[in-house]
């Protein structure tokens, strides 16, 4: 199951974080490198809802798929969140809470699922609507420009990657709540 279709598509991912931070490199204005990592970032973010549609319509889940495609969304998010501080759109308090949550808890499920107890750990809907605000606030950060002359991006990106990061941090209590019961039965 390595090289199907919703593998490639998340491989695929992967290989465009570097196009996407890459076009803030380009000899090219300013405003064209915003739509060009914006219409970027959206695609490749899409491709996170293809590949899980797919591999459950064509019936090709795998262990593989199911570990690689977190890892390409937090190797996405964290890319963006980097050129986004280096750009000056972020604040990089945010982006360390962020990414460090990320790791925090990816290392968290990983100890959890070695212990099996990895149900403890599951993906929750706070989770999912911290993922929502970011996946939004990103391109809209990116974009930076006025949307359809009347929609401020930076304002409206930096208020939902504001809620993104309260809900990180609020996930992460909630995991790490969820996971102290068996934290403190094996450390007996």
């Amino acid at each position: 199951m390595f090289w199907t279709l919703p593998t490639l598509l998340t491989w695929a991912r992967i290989v465009a974080i570097p196009l996407i931070v890459g076009v803030f490199y380009l000899p090219i204005d300013t405003p064209t490198q915003n739509l060009v990592a914006t219409v970027l970032f959206i695609v490749v973010a899409l491709t996170d809802w293809a590949d899980g549609w797919l591999a459950r319509r064509l019936n090709q889940t795998s262990s593989f798929g199911a570990f690689l495609d977190p890892v390409a969304d937090k190797f996405l998010v964290c890319a963006a969140l980097l050129v986004l501080v280096h750009l000056g759109r972020l604040h990089a308090l945010i982006a360390l809470v962020i990414i460090g949550r990320e790791i925090a808890i990816s290392a968290l499920r990983e100890w959890m699922a070695q212990i099996g107890a990895s149900a403890s750990v599951a993906v929750h809907m706070i989770g999912k609507l911290k993922t929502a605000a970011q996946m939004v606030a990103i391109p809209f950060l990116l974009y930076d420009r006025p949307l359809f002359g009347f929609i401020d991006t930076h304002a409206w990106g930096t208020a939902l990657i504001v809620i993104a990061a309260t809900l990180t941090i609020w996930s992460m209590v909630y995991y790490l709540q969820k996971a102290l019961p068996e934290i403190r039965a094996k450390a007996r």
